[in-house]
């Protein structure tokens, strides 16, 4: 998926010549951080909220040019580079242009984080491993004919850097199945660190069953 297939059309675009008073009623009603500018020739830049609220009233959007930020991403560009862009957590739009730089729309945050939701399957049924592995004996290969060995299926991966070893490697896999149980013996015999799980635990599931059973029969 590329950065043109998140295009949101509806967000608004500033011009030089518009006064300081539309840009304020743009931040108050579409509730972001950023508004994109056009120029003549094109895309200009983002200007930031603050810097309107901080302007003289009377003041046009032109005689903030100087202030605007050049975030921007080429419509071919990968959804994983518009993530990027978003990391630092200060843009709430990216503007989305071609190769001649014209302005096509926007990529609003939210609907970056709703897609990202999507590749990762995170509200499709199934349990999450947290395994640790030295990167040297990293296989997703193995990974998957491990999970795939007990009749389940990867759904998605995620690769993280380890926070203070920098041999290895952190692991995350969401599996299609609700309990893990057989999986991570598997792992196990393998010698797989598991850092955590996350699923249904059916053999744990029948101790609390039975413990409850038992407080019953002693509240008889």
């Amino acid at each position: 998926m590329i950065a043109g297939d998140l295009i949101q059309s509806e967000i608004p675009v500033l011009h030089l010549s518009d006064h300081i008073s539309t840009a304020l009623n743009f931040f108050d009603d579409y509730k972001l951080s950023q508004i994109p500018v056009l120029g003549p020739k094109g895309f200009l830049g983002l200007i930031d909220e603050e810097i309107v609220l901080d302007a003289p009233i009377n003041f046009n959007i032109e005689d903030l040019k100087n202030n605007l930020s050049k975030e921007r991403i080429l419509d071919e560009q990968h959804l994983f580079d518009a993530l990027s862009f978003f990391k630092s957590g200060k843009l709430s739009v990216l503007p989305v242009v071609d190769k001649d730089d014209k302005y096509l729309g926007c990529i609003h945050s939210k609907e970056l984080l709703q897609k990202a939701c999507e590749w990762l399957k995170v509200t499709e049924p199934g349990g999450v491993l947290h395994l640790e592995v030295n990167i040297a004996d990293y296989s997703l290969v193995q990974i998957a004919q491990i999970v795939e060995g007990n009749g389940a299926k990867i759904l998605s991966s995620l690769c993280l850097a380890h926070p203070s070893d920098s041999k290895m490697m952190e692991v995350l896999i969401k599996i299609n199945h609700d309990e893990l149980s057989g999986v991570i013996q598997t792992f196990e015999r393998y010698e797989y660190k598991i850092v955590a799980s996350f699923h249904k635990n059916v053999y744990q599931k029948g101790l609390d069953d039975r413990f409850d059973s038992f407080i019953r029969y002693l509240n008889i």
